[in-house]
Formats: structure tokens, sequence, C-alpha cells
């Protein structure tokens, strides 16, 4: 671009540049362009013309001033709103100039109606502060309660938001109880109640888990949620809040600032209690497993204590009294069997000495020989009896003794077996502690005590026997 006839250097002859019209209005535009850029724009509509083509060509003025608009076709498609003379708008548009007429203009590229559109400049100012803050932050939210004792709702009392919640609440779940905090939800007074209900439930802690709700409506309805106090109430409540606000389609700063943003009032009934067929499923399901369990265990302990019964059975005292007795038998026979075949052999030398006798004694001595015999059987059965005797006396010797040694005996003389915790023996007090536990086996049954105090037996002193 060529430096214009006013740029002259100092001291030199204005260079003498004629511009066309054409040129003068294009660097203007240029300027205008690149010094101002976007802007947004608010006034009231006049003179709207809708040509063929489709696009939009009106005013927007204030009490003293206007300005010429342009709206092309594909921008004004996405306007959802009825515009007409007399509409007051914010306009969000281009600073530029028309260069074939020399009208300064405005390339408007977004509509809004005015009301809404100051709210909307709001709300997205709030959002970016409170966002900038951290509190959209996914780290300050609180997980719901699976089974919550008490559900907390705040909402207009009157309204269809809080039937669709009972409603709900009534046909999935109808045992939890509900704690309504009356709040309006439109309005001036609106913000302040539903900031004061959140901090009275945060306080009162009556509840495990809040519904924030109301029904649909327009930005202006619904701005009760974009309040800035009511963010920071929910932000700091102590309890999980739900926020069912409007329609799916309807964002509020609530809906940022909740532990969790359902879509409709009804949703956020569903999100806070479980569903009673699924729960009871699950719970039934979990007894099921809970009893088979049980059972497995019960049968692993049946085997257990049966192998235990077993190994005491094999270790248990009267099967060695059970050996012994046994052993008994066998010897008393063994005797029985020793002294018959004495007496038999005594009888048998017997007959052969008299067989003897009676071959080599003549019979001038067969009376004295016959005196001697009765003499030597008279020693002979006194020898015998007195064998008979003896082994008899040995024998009952050999049964007291065994009777002696047999613990059964033992016990019945009103001695104990004294064991300790673990089963093992005890044969002296050296082995426990006083507060020890210990078992005595009696001859008829048990008696368990725990140790007072053990004395170690004391030594005999020297020179006694």
């Amino acid at each position: 671009m060529q430096e214009p006839w006013f740029d002259s250097p100092p001291g030199a002859a204005p260079a003498r540049e004629i511009l066309t019209v054409s040129r003068l209005n294009r660097e203007a535009r240029t300027l205008l362009e690149r010094g101002l850029g976007s802007v947004w724009l608010e006034g009231e509509i006049s003179n709207l013309s809708r040509p063929g083509s489709g696009h939009w060509y009106f005013s927007l003025k204030d009490e003293s001033a206007q300005v010429r608009c342009a709206m092309f076709r594909a921008r004004n498609l996405l306007v959802r709103f009825p515009v007409r003379d007399g509409s007051h708008v914010v306009a969000r548009g281009r600073v530029s100039l028309y260069e074939a007429r020399g009208e300064f203009q405005l390339v408007v590229d977004h509509l809004e109606e005015a009301g809404e559109g100051l709210l909307r400049r709001r709300f997205e100012e709030l959002k970016q502060r409170l966002q900038a803050e951290g509190l959209f932050d996914v780290r300050h939210k609180q997980p719901l309660p699976e089974l919550p004792r008490r559900i907390g709702v705040i909402t207009s009392p009157t309204g269809a938001a809080i039937r669709d919640i009972l409603h709900v609440l009534a046909r999935r779940f109808p045992a939890i109880p509900v704690l309504v905090y009356p709040v309006p939800v439109q309005g001036e007074a609106a913000p302040r109640e539903i900031e004061h209900a959140l901090r009275l439930a945060g306080q009162r802690r009556d509840c495990d888990v809040l519904i924030l709700a109301r029904g649909g409506g327009s930005l202006e309805d619904l701005w009760a949620f974009n309040d800035e106090a009511v963010a920071r109430a929910i932000f700091a409540c102590p309890i999980p809040v739900v926020c069912g606000v409007g329609h799916e389609v309807d964002f509020t700063i609530a809906d940022f600032i909740a532990d969790e943003r359902a879509p409709t009032p009804s949703a956020a009934a569903e999100r806070v209690v479980p569903d009673r067929a699924e729960w009871l499923r699950a719970n039934a399901a979990t007894a099921r497993r809970l009893v088979h369990a049980m059972q497995r265990r019960l049968r692993e302990i049946g085997q257990s204590l049966s192998v235990r019964e077993q190994r005491l059975a094999r270790a248990h005292p009267g099967a060695a009294l059970r050996q012994r007795a046994q052993r008994l038998d066998e010897l008393e026979a063994r005797l029985r069997l020793a002294g018959r075949a004495k007496l038999e052999r005594s009888s048998a030398r017997f007959g052969s000495v008299q067989a003897l006798l009676l071959r080599a004694s003549p019979a001038s001595r067969v009376a004295g020989l016959g005196l001697r015999l009765d003499v030597a059987r008279r020693s002979l059965a006194a020898a015998a009896r007195a064998r008979s005797t003896e082994a008899r006396r040995r024998f009952e010797l050999a049964a007291r003794t065994l009777d002696a040694v047999s613990p059964l005996a033992t016990l019945e003389r009103g001695y104990a077996i004294v064991t300790d915790a673990s089963g093992h023996v005890l044969h002296g007090p050296e082995e426990v502690r006083p507060g020890d536990l210990i078992q005595a086996r009696l001859a008829r049954g048990r008696v368990s005590a725990t140790v007072v105090d053990a004395f170690p037996a004391s030594r005999p002193e020297s020179g006694e026997p």
C-alpha cells in the first residue's frame, strides 16, 4: 500500500497524491476493522429490511444515536427469537464500512434478546470466575450414598417438580423417608431462601443426600440457580447435592457446582435411590452366597473334627490299658500251664522212683521201704502242696503287681492324671507356673483347675535314708 499524502517527510513539500473514492473507503474500512474489531452493542432495532437474498439490514439505536447494521443469511438463520422493529437486542459484530456508499456499519454475527443476553453474560462471567477458583473441580465432588437413610428435597412445595420426585421415590424405594425444605424457586427472594435451606440442611445433618430441583423455564426463570451465594452454599454443603433443575438442555451454575447433575427432577430422584427390585435381587443373591459359604465352612469344620477325634482315640490311655489287660490274661494262662506241667513232671518222677524201688527192693526191705515210701509220699505231697502254694503266691503277686501299675487301679485309689493345657502329662511342679490351666483325670471324670502355686519336692537331708 502506498504511503498516504499526509505522511510526507518534514520540511518537504507535501506530495500531492489524489485518491479515488473507492480507495478512500477501502482504506477507511481497513482502519475500522483493524482498530475496533469485534464489539458488543445493545440497542433497539428499527428500519428492519429482509430482501430476497435472506440477509437482514437494520439500524440499532438508543436515545441519541443510531448505526446501520447488516446480518448475512448464514448468521441470521441461527437466531432463535422473533426479530422485528422495536426489539431490544444485544448484537455482536465487526465494525466496518460499506464501501459502495461510504456508510459506517456493523456486520452482525450474533444476535440475542437484550434481557437474556445480559443474563447470559453475567452467567458466563460467574461461571469463568468460579471455575478459576476450582469450585467445579471433580476432586471436590462427594460420592452419593448407596442407600440413604433419609432424602432431603429443596424445591417449591407446590410445583410439579416435587410431585415428580415423590412419585419416583415412592416407586423405586418407598421405605426411605423424605424431608422437604420448602423454598421459592423463582423471584428476588428465591436465591436467599435456597441458600438458607442449603445451610440449614448442612447444619442439621438430617439427610444423607439433598435434591435441589425445579421444573423448566427460561433463563430468567432459572436465574435463582445461577446466583453466586447459592453456588457457594452448594459447594460448602457437607451433604452430597444432586441438582435437577429445568430440562435436559438447561444448564445452571448449580449444575456445575453440585456433586452430581441430573437432566430433570425425576432423573435426580432416580439417581439418589436404588431400584427396589434390583436391590432385593442383589440381597437375595448375597444371602445365597452367604448360606453356601457357611455350609462349606461347616463341612470343613466337621471333617477337621472327625480327623481330630480319630487321632484322639488312637492316643487315648484306654487303648494302652486294653493292651496291658490282654498281656495280663496271657501271663495268667502261661502261669497255669507251667504249674500243671510241674505237677505232671513230679508225678512222673514219683512213678519212676516207685517202679525202681519195687524192682530193686527185696522182700525183707519191703516193710522198711514201705514206711519210707509213706514218708516220701507224704513229703512229696507236702512238697507238691508247698510248690503249688508258692506258684499260686507268685501268680497272685504278679497279678497284684500288674494291677498296681495299671492307671485305672491307681485312679480308683484316689490318684489323678494331671495334664497341662496342651494335654501333656505333668511329672513335677517345675513344669507349670501360677495361673496356668491344668486338667486332672479322675477315676470317673475330669476336673479343670488353675495353678495357684507350685512347690518342688523337698530333697532329703544328708544322712537320712
